[in-house]
């Protein structure tokens, strides 16, 4: 049995553990009706599974806090099943399944440094760095100067993620992208 804490404690990439499983907070909302308790609106990854969830507390509530090991590793390659990453530590093999990473795997580069989560010495999901530069591989050509107005195009970054961006973008920049949301945040200069 984890540490409990009180569920208005709850936030965001926050591990909690509900009805057994481990899950990560990827969202949560406060709840004040006019009528009635207050509540608080978890919706929450399964950390085994990769299904999201959402649950329902109410603000008296406790809830467990997941105890995971994580260790700092270094992203090697994928076969396509697995993404294997190098431990910094101990300078092991560890094969993830791609199904529990999929949202973090389309932001993966070689050599990128991630945290690796374990649940009971088992590998069940990772961190990106929250913020990474990645290179534009392919987008409409750009439009000098239209840096004005916030319309967006599609681009497509060197791991093969697919990006909105600023019509100014071309291909062979380098652009900050936040790894949580996928969201573009500025283009980077060499």
């Amino acid at each position: 049995m984890g540490i409990k804490i009180d569920i208005n404690r709850v936030q965001k990439d926050m591990f909690i553990v509900v009805d057994g499983q481990p899950y990560r907070v990827v969202n949560y909302e406060h709840v004040k009706p006019g009528k009635g308790q207050a509540f608080v609106r978890v919706k929450a990854k399964n950390m085994r599974t990769g299904n999201v969830s959402e649950f329902t507390f109410k603000s008296s509530d406790k809830i467990e806090v997941a105890d995971f090991e994580q260790r700092m590793a270094t992203y090697s390659y994928t076969d396509g099943s697995y993404y294997y990453f190098l431990d910094t530590q101990t300078y092991e093999t560890v094969a993830i399944p791609a199904e529990a990473i999929q949202n973090e795997a389309k932001f993966l580069k070689e050599g990128m440094e991630v945290f690796i989560f374990f649940d009971k010495g088992n590998p069940i999901g990772i961190e990106l760095p929250k913020h990474v530069v990645y290179e534009v591989v392919e987008t409409e050509p750009g439009v000098k100067g239209d840096t004005a107005t916030s319309a967006t195009k599609p681009a497509k970054i060197e791991t093969g993620a697919v990006v909105q961006v600023p019509l100014f973008i071309n291909v062979g920049d380098k652009i900050k992208v936040d790894t949580r949301t996928g969201e573009y945040i500025e283009r980077v200069q060499d």
